[in-house]
């Protein structure tokens, strides 16, 4: 499953790298691509654990980044 996330205030460059590198490491991902520029993440993981990854996500974004918030819609 292919998945486009935006992003609300992710401040840094290096953060958006921390937060690529952490969700990388995620069981279920197959591949992310965190945009700092265009305020997204791209994702490609296993549609059956998708709800419990973006969750990990959501943490994972939170403890770098304690402004950045995921909009999911």
């Amino acid at each position: 499953m292919k998945k486009i996330l935006n992003l609300e205030n992710l401040d840094c460059a290096s953060c958006a790298s921390k937060m690529e590198s952490a969700i990388k490491k995620l069981d279920g991902v197959k591949e992310v691509s965190v945009n700092f520029i265009l305020q997204k993440i791209k994702l490609e993981v296993d549609e059956e654990r998708y709800d419990t990854i973006l969750i990990e996500i959501k943490k994972i974004c939170k403890k770098i980044e304690p402004d950045c918030k995921i909009l999911d819609k």
